[in-house]
């Protein structure tokens, strides 16, 4: 008994000092952790493929551990409707506003910069709008915002709540939201190849519509082949939500062979594959 005893306490410590690296390195899971199952938790390799494995402070990372709902969930919209296409395995755990704002690029704005909050590398939380104007959060810390006239933007100063709390950062990101999309999302991404492709990096379309998913894991075979998993949200705003794909190893994706890329609801051109500079 004693023996049993020891060995829980020691399972217990283990536990412990798991969820605290996991705190350290990504603060805003905290919570969920708890209760939740991680991409990489939920979706095991395939016989024959290992996981790759990144740095722990990486986005790659963050978004191979980030928290899922539990297993059947519904795809919901932003007013609480379903979707009408539920063409995932599973849904991301992180919450909608109430307003249709958080579509495609939002989304995968959302990820990149709450991975960034996370990690408090607020000089990095920076996205274009519509028009090219940057706008980085570092100057909202500040008590800046941006004037808005038609097509024309200016940085105004005034009695703004100024620090880096989630307050100012929802309010950054609502201003995002409004005025950018997947055309100034991919103004400022830079190409790759997909022999290089990796979690984080996003296949993107720009357009009004257009379309972005998000390549969240990957795992590589013995000799050589390549799965992934994308992620989405879509019109109208919706929980982003693990894919489903054609391949016998669903809802891993295969390594595209010819010129287009089929995803559930849309087609994209291989070659249109993209990721963060910084």
């Amino acid at each position: 008994m004693k023996k049993q005893e020891g060995k829980s306490k020691d399972s217990k410590i283990y536990f412990i000092i798991k969820l605290l690296a996991i705190t350290v390195h990504f603060p805003s899971l905290f919570l969920q952790s708890l209760y939740a199952e991680s991409i990489q938790d939920r979706f095991p390799p395939p016989n024959g493929f290992k996981r790759v494995d990144y740095q722990n402070n990486s986005f790659a990372t963050y978004l191979q551990n980030f928290p899922l709902k539990p297993k059947g969930s519904s795809v919901s919209l932003y007013n609480g409707k379903l979707k009408t296409n539920q063409v995932h395995v599973a849904v991301l755990d992180f919450p909608l506003l109430k307003d249709d704002l958080i579509q495609c690029a939002d989304a995968i704005i959302k990820l990149r910069a709450e991975y960034l909050y996370s990690q408090k590398k607020y000089e990095q939380i920076h996205f274009k709008i519509s028009n090219g104007m940057n706008v980085e959060f570092s100057r909202f810390i500040k008590g800046e915002r941006v004037q808005v006239n038609g097509n024309k933007t200016h940085w105004k100063k005034g009695k703004f709540k100024q620090g880096t709390g989630r307050d100012v950062f929802e309010e950054y990101l609502r201003f995002i939201y409004i005025y950018a999309g997947t055309i100034s999302l991919k103004s400022e991404l830079k190409k790759k190849t997909i022999g290089d492709l990796k979690p984080g990096n996003i296949w993107i379309e720009a357009g009004s519509p257009g379309h972005a998913v998000l390549v969240v894991d990957k795992l590589t075979g013995k000799d050589g082949q390549t799965l992934f998993l994308l992620a989405q949200s879509y019109m109208p705003s919706q929980e982003m939500h693990i894919l489903k794909s054609q391949s016998i190893d669903s809802p891993w994706f295969k390594i595209p062979q010819s010129d287009f890329f089929q995803t559930p609801e849309w087609e994209f051109p291989t070659k249109e594959i993209y990721e963060f500079t910084d």
